[in-house]
């Protein structure tokens, strides 16, 4: 047999063990090997162990209940010890299933399982090298199964951490009208529709929409963040988790989930994996592994003629050796626990992504859309001069623009109240007696006002306003007076600053200036997506000499001005149609059409219910900026991915030297040349490769947990550096690692 020669002196028995490869049945060494096998799982897990705890994960905020279960090393109990156990129950056939190089390594496991178990029952052949090879095969499928197990214990305790969080409540299910009287029921019975009230102290029961009232409401169970938010009815402020608590004062929430259906609930399902779904790359790639896998199918299928045309045999064993180190199984093994690891990332930034697609697509974002206000600017647009047109005084601008803001409750209508107080001493009256009717900002109409008795009043963007009282009142507001408001709001706009024009019964009274402040580093980072490749666009309702001030200074790419939700989502639309993949964020119910567009929408939690379900992302710090991250999360996943798979068909080199010159050695001596490696004996030339080829699936699973580092360089230059790091050292590793292993399996006498 061509297994009882050795690849350096292939006609000279080793000394101290001659005829030691005819032995019938299993011997001492065997039981050495199966101690061997453990030992060496156990450096490999502690391995893992020491690599996880180099890893650095941005601070987690979930400090109530997630905080634990986040910081977890995977040598923690409530992850270790499930997956080994899941490790064993993923060998049914149908999860097993879903992996197809994986299912092939289980498979033929299975049939050499069966032939060594035949040849035990009649003693014949080389039980002892047969049953190693079994057994590292065997491992190979365990030891994936073990890093898709280990992948999702993290997703798996935050889950169980999070169902800490679903406590039963009690309502205060409303009963009339007038939301007076109210009786108690559980939480759980409520239905979609139903109106609850919720005072200080209460747990808000379940998901649902401020109708009335304001409320400071604690949220630190679902975002971690201490710091208490205002809830309050309208506008973009008025979504309330189930779980959260209310601090002070009291608000009527109108349910929108229904048992079962609710944020945490979904946060649970997202983290726990159940939901997860494979992307199209991950489908592309599986497909071009079981392409490889037949290919060398039909290649091993080959090798048995050549023997015999030589006049000899190969044993079915080596030929699986063979298969299972030539097929991508490190690849194969790791690619969902990259996909996991990839969605596990962005909860460790506090984003939950509602499918490993989104996650996906981020990493092939071409084009980031993103709104000025909170995202590039800090947000707190204050209110800083009144400048009336000729023929007005300051007072009477700052009257009639505080008028116009009292019911305004964002920090510009809040500052413009302050100013005008500040400056002219002017104070708040009782807007009943002056019967006051306030119309909000929308989007589109892009103003807001008061209509008192006898009077209209409107503030908002300067071309809104002009169009409003050209339309109401054309001949209040002479050329001169449009063209004198249009240069002072130039003026503003050149500074960096936005003007809000006023008008009162349809004249022009003047502008206010507001001012925000660029980030601190939003240049920089903008820097560095453009040397990702990718395109920035301001999105902003500021007239184009704002935008282009604004522009200019933060470093983006383009903006568009005076934006409405159709041009956002026309623009959105027009990328698209060049073959761009877009993403964005945003909050209000009014980004819900364009969130639901975008390739990735991430929605900020504090924003309204429409915006949350219409975006496949939900950043629970609602922090517009993080979108930056989502994106390098996105290119690590996608990355890590190459990375690995660049190294898993690197390795088949040193394999090849390894296991043909032992696989043909007796029958064309020649190709002891090939032997470059040393190797000991055709058979422990052959279990060396397969160790190594188990062994390797475990030592590269911190690597796919924790992701390849991204560097913000060209595609090009990323590409010969990955090609040059992890091709090039996926040809040399193995050739250490089969070496190393060779010289122990020779040592012990395993082969």
């Amino acid at each position: 047999m061509i297994l009882r020669h050795r690849l350096r002196h292939a006609s000279h028995p080793r000394p101290g063990a001659p005829g030691r490869r005819n032995r019938p049945g299993l011997q001492a060494s065997d039981i050495i090997l199966v101690m061997m096998a453990g030992l060496l799982v156990a450096a490999a897990i502690f391995k893992i162990y020491r690599a996880d705890r180099k890893v650095r994960h941005p601070r987690s905020k979930l400090e109530s209940l997630m905080s634990q279960a986040k910081s977890a090393s995977i040598m923690d109990s409530r992850i270790l010890i499930p997956a080994i156990a899941a490790a064993f129950k993923k060998l049914d056939p149908r999860a097993l299933a879903r992996n197809p190089v994986m299912f092939v390594v289980a498979t033929v496991s299975v049939l050499t399982t069966v032939l060594f178990l035949r040849d035990l029952a009649a003693g014949n052949g080389n039980l002892g090298f047969s049953f190693q090879i079994n057994l590292w095969l065997w491992f190979t499928v365990l030891f994936a199964n073990f890093a898709e197990a280990v992948a999702e214990g993290r997703g798996k305790a935050q889950a169980d951490s999070l169902r800490k969080a679903r406590t039963e409540t009690q309502a205060k299910l409303l009963t009339t009208n007038n939301g007076s009287d109210y009786r108690m029921v559980p939480g759980t019975s409520l239905k979609v529709g139903d109106v609850v009230l919720v005072e200080a102290g209460d747990i808000i029961p379940s998901d649902g929409e401020v109708i009335e009232g304001v409320a400071s409401v604690n949220e630190a169970a679902i975002t971690g963040e201490s710091a208490p938010v205002i809830r309050e009815s309208g506008g973009d402020r008025s979504a309330v988790t189930g779980g959260t608590q209310v601090l002070s004062d009291w608000i009527r929430v109108r349910i929108t989930a229904a048992a079962g259906s609710t944020f945490l609930d979904r946060m649970i399902a997202l983290v726990e994996g159940a939901e997860r779904q494979k992307t199209p790359n991950e489908i592309a790639l599986n497909i071009l592994l079981a392409g490889m896998t037949l290919i060398f199918v039909l290649a091993t299928a080959t090798i048995p003629s050549f023997a015999i045309y030589a006049g000899g045999s190969i044993p079915i064993i080596v030929l699986v050796a063979l298969f299972v180190t030539l097929i991508p199984t490190t690849i194969g093994a790791l690619l969902s626990a990259i996909g996991i690891a990839g969605m596990d990332r962005l909860v460790h930034f506090n984003v939950l992504a509602m499918s490993g697609r989104a996650v996906e697509a981020a990493g092939d974002v071409d084009t980031l859309l993103l709104d000025k206000t909170g995202t590039i600017t800090l947000g707190n647009r204050q209110a800083t001069s009144f400048r009336p047109v000729r023929g007005v005084s300051e007072q009477d601008l700052a009257d009639a623009a505080q008028l116009a803001s009292l019911a305004d409750e964002t920090p510009e209508g809040r500052s413009i109240v302050v100013l005008a107080k500040e400056k002219y001493a002017i104070r708040g009256r009782d807007m009943a007696s002056l019967k006051a009717t306030f119309v909000p900002f929308t989007a589109q109409s892009r103003m807001s006002g008061v209509d008192l008795e006898g009077a209209t009043i409107r503030k908002g963007a300067v071309d809104a306003v002009l169009t409003y009282v050209n339309g109401d009142a054309p001949s209040k507001n002479g050329s001169e007076v449009v063209r004198e408001l249009q240069s002072l709001a130039d003026e503003v706009a050149k500074s960096g600053g936005t003007p809000l024009a006023v008008a009162r019964d349809g004249r022009l009274l003047g502008v206010i200036q507001l001012k925000d402040i660029v980030k601190g580093g939003i240049r920089e980072r903008f820097t560095e997506l453009r040397r990702m490749g990718i395109r920035t666009v301001m999105i902003t309702g500021d007239n184009p000499l704002t935008a282009a001030a604004i522009a200019a200074e933060a470093g983006v790419d383009d903006f568009l001005a005076q934006a409405t939700p159709e041009m956002k989502l026309a623009l959105m639309r027009e990328e698209q149609a060049k073959g761009k993949l877009v993403a964005m964020c945003g909050d209000g119910t009014n980004d819900a059409p364009a969130l639901a567009q975008a390739d990735v929408g991430v929605a900020m939690n504090t924003g309204t219910v429409a915006a949350r379900e219409a975006g496949n992302m939900v950043d629970l710090d609602s922090d517009p900026t993080k979108l930056i991250e989502i994106v390098e999360i996105g290119k690590q996943l996608l990355m890590t991915r190459g990375a690995l798979t660049t190294f898993s068909i690197a390795n088949d080199i040193a394999k090849y030297f390894a296991i043909i010159p032992a696989m043909f050695l007796t029958f064309y001596p020649q190709l002891g040349v090939l032997n470059i490696m040393g190797l000991s004996t055709p058979q422990s030339a052959i279990l060396s490769a397969i160790i190594f080829n188990a062994l390797v699936i475990v030592a590269l699973i911190p690597l796919s947990l924790k992701g390849v580092r991204y560097r913000p360089i060209g595609a090009g230059a990323l590409l010969s550096r990955n090609l040059l790091i992890y091709g090039l050292g996926g040809i040399i590793v193995p050739f250490i690692g089969i070496k190393a292993i060779d010289l122990a399996v020779a040592a012990l006498g395993l082969a």
